[in-house]
C-alpha cells in the first residue's frame, strides 16, 4: 500500500471518527496490537534507513539507493497525518471508557514526530539529498501538516482533541468553519485532498507491506455495523478485512468512490464551500 492510500485512510477515520470517540464499547485489543506493532516496525525500518542515508556520502549513493531514499522520506513527511488522527480518534474514545488505547497511539505518534525530525534534519545537512527533492519533501510536509489540522479540527467538534493538530489554533479555526456550516461537502474536502497529494509523491513506498498492516490495524477499529449505519460497507468487506490485509487499498478506493460520487461532488461546489477551502489552503 502507497504512502498516499495512508492519508486517505485519515481522511476517513476523520469523518468517522466521532463513532468511535463517543461509543463507550472498547477497541478490539487484536486491532490495536496490529496497529502498534506494524507502525513500530515501520519505524524501525526508517530509522535504520535515515542512519545510513546520514552515514552515506553522494558519491557512494545508487540510484537504487536515491530512489528507496526519496521514498522512506515521502512516508515520514506524510505519515503524521494519519498517526496525529488516529491518535486524536483513540483519546476521544479513551474520554468514554476505561481503555487505554489513546497510549498506544501516542506513543507512535512520538516515534513518528522523532523520524519526522531526523528526516527533517537530513534534508537539511544530509549528504544524498539533493535541494531540489529537498525543497519538494518540505512542500510536502507542510501540505501534510496543514491537512492534519483540517482533519484533527473536523473531529474537535465532537471532542477537544486540537493538541494533536501540527498547529492547535489552525485547527480550531477549521472546528470553528465547520460548526458554522455542518453541510461544508466531505466530498468536496475528500477530492481536494486526493488532488493535493495525487501528484505528490514521486516514487513507490519502500514499507508498502506495513502500510497496509497499519492501515488494516486502524480499519478493524471500526464495528461493521457502524459501516453498515452510513451504507459505505457491507459486513462481508468488512470480515474479510478483518482476516487479511490484501483488501485494504481496494477498500479505501471503493470508500472514496461512495463519497465523491457526481451527485455529491456537484453540490460540494456551493460558493461558500469554496471559499471557506480557498481561505484555509
Amino acid at each position: 500500500m502507497h504512502a498516499r492510500e495512508l492519508v486517505d485512510l485519515a481522511a476517513l477515520a476523520a469523518l468517522h471518527g466521532s463513532l468511535v470517540m463517543s461509543s463507550d464499547a472498547p477497541l478490539p485489543s487484536t486491532s490495536l496490537e496490529r496497529y502498534w506493532s506494524a507502525s513500530k516496525c515501520r519505524l524501525d525500518r526508517w530509522g535504520r534507513t535515515l542512519k545510513r542515508l546520514s552515514d552515506t556520502t553522494p558519491c557512494r549513493g545508487t540510484d537504487v539507493d536515491n530512489q528507496e531514499a526519496l521514498g522512506v522520506l515521502e512516508e515520514i513527511v506524510t505519515g503524521d497525518v494519519l498517526a496525529r488522527v488516529w491518535a486524536a480518534v483513540l483519546v476521544g474514545h479513551d474520554r468514554h471508557t476505561a481503555q487505554d488505547s489513546g497510549a498506544v497511539a501516542r506513543t507512535i505518534l512520538v516515534g513518528q514526530q522523532e523520524a519526522r525530525n531526523r528526516a527533517m534534519s537530513l534534508l537539511v545537512n544530509g549528504p544524498t539529498i539533493d535541494s531540489q527533492h529537498a525543497l519538494q519533501l518540505n512542500r510536502l510536509r507542510r501540505r501534510a501538516e496543514c491537512w492534519s489540522d483540517l482533519l484533527v479540527g473536523y473531529l474537535c467538534m465532537t471532542e477537544d482533541v486540537a493538541e494533536f493538530a501540527a498547529e492547535p489554533v489552525r485547527a480550531r479555526e477549521f472546528a470553528h468553519d465547520f460548526s458554522e456550516d455542518a453541510s461544508l461537502a466531505w466530498s468536496l474536502l475528500f477530492a481536494s485532498l486526493r488532488a493535493s497529494f495525487s501528484s505528490a509523491f514521486e516514487v513507490p513506498s519502500p514499507n508498502a507491506d506495513l502500510n497496509a498492516e497499519i492501515a488494516a490495524g486502524v480499519i478493524a477499529c471500526f464495528a461493521p455495523e457502524l459501516f453498515d449505519s452510513t451504507g459505505l460497507l457491507r459486513s462481508l468487506w468488512m470480515s474479510r478485512l478483518q482476516r487479511t490485509t490484501t483488501d485494504t487499498q481496494c477498500m479505501i478506493e471503493d470508500l472514496f468512490v461512495e463519497e465523491t460520487s457526481p451527485q455529491l461532488l456537484s453540490k460540494a461546489w456551493a460558493p461558500s464551500h469554496r471559499d471557506t477551502f480557498r481561505r484555509r489552503f
